[in-house]
């Protein structure tokens, strides 16, 4: 069913497919963003809970979907290089790239000029943008079943994530809640040009897949271990944050089995 009504959409181009998946995954979260207008007040634990289930989703789609099919298609080695790239490169970004955790201050080069809103959007494109590019590179590499997986499972981790967001940036002064949900909304646009970017990559240079996927899967466990999981045990409530961990687990290898 689902992969009928995306093929009538995007039809059989692989880089539209990718596009779409761009524009779904961001759709999502905004969906979640939009809760905090009417969901002003949600409690920490729930929150925990939320990201969670992200961090539980987004760790078991980087096996199901990107490392595992990787090495089926390429092999151990370029995978297991993609993975350390990826990793690298988000780490080199959160090193470099001045941005803003609303728990942990400022991060990244030194900077007067950007003023803290802009440093909190940019630490959430960083965030974000694994996401978006393990979205393309899915559809890139052809395998609608794994890419329609991939993209259904980021999808639902964006919602409590980009409810996250906006709370965060709410709770942080950062304007009205029109503006906190609008800058939830902002961190995941990201995602839909990345998204191309991915699939089209894969298109052009198809020898790079495993790698690219590969990559992807590393960049999205790095932002699971160094930004999701601390955030979530940072007030020490561990135990509901790990629980939405298993939630999240849960939730992908059904989507997995059920979608493959």
């Amino acid at each position: 069913m689902i992969e009928t009504w995306f093929i009538g959409i995007a039809g059989d181009s692989l880089i539209l497919q990718g596009l779409l998946g761009g524009i779904v995954i961001a759709a999502l979260n905004m969906v979640g963003a939009l809760l905090v207008i009417v969901w002003r007040d949600p409690s920490q634990k729930l929150l925990n809970a939320g990201l969670g289930l992200a961090a539980g989703v987004m760790l078991t789609a980087s096996f199901t979907s990107l490392i595992l099919p990787g090495i089926e298609y390429g092999g151990l080695w370029p995978v297991t290089c993609g993975i350390a790239l990826g990793a690298i490169v988000l780490m080199a970004a959160d090193l470099w790239i001045p941005h803003l955790h609303i728990d942990k201050g400022r991060e990244g080069g030194e900077t007067r000029s950007i003023k803290a809103v802009w440093l909190f959007i940019i630490a959430i494109t960083i965030h974000n943008m694994p996401e978006g590019l393990a979205v393309g590179v899915g559809f890139g590499s052809g395998n609608l079943k794994e890419a329609l997986t991939l993209m259904l499972a980021i999808g639902i981790q964006n919602i409590p994530e980009g409810f996250a967001v906006s709370i965060s940036a709410k709770k942080a002064g950062m304007g009205s809640l029109r503006y906190a949900s609008f800058a939830g909304i902002r961190s995941g646009l990201v995602e839909i040009p990345l998204a191309l970017i991915g699939a089209w990559a894969i298109q052009i240079a198809n020898p790079i897949l495993p790698y690219a996927m590969g990559f992807a899967a590393g960049a999205m466990l790095y932002v699971i271990s160094n930004e999701i999981i601390p955030e979530t045990h940072r007030v020490g409530q561990s135990r509901i944050a790990t629980i939405g961990t298993m939630m999240g687990v849960l939730i992908m290898l059904v989507l997995d089995v059920s979608l493959g």
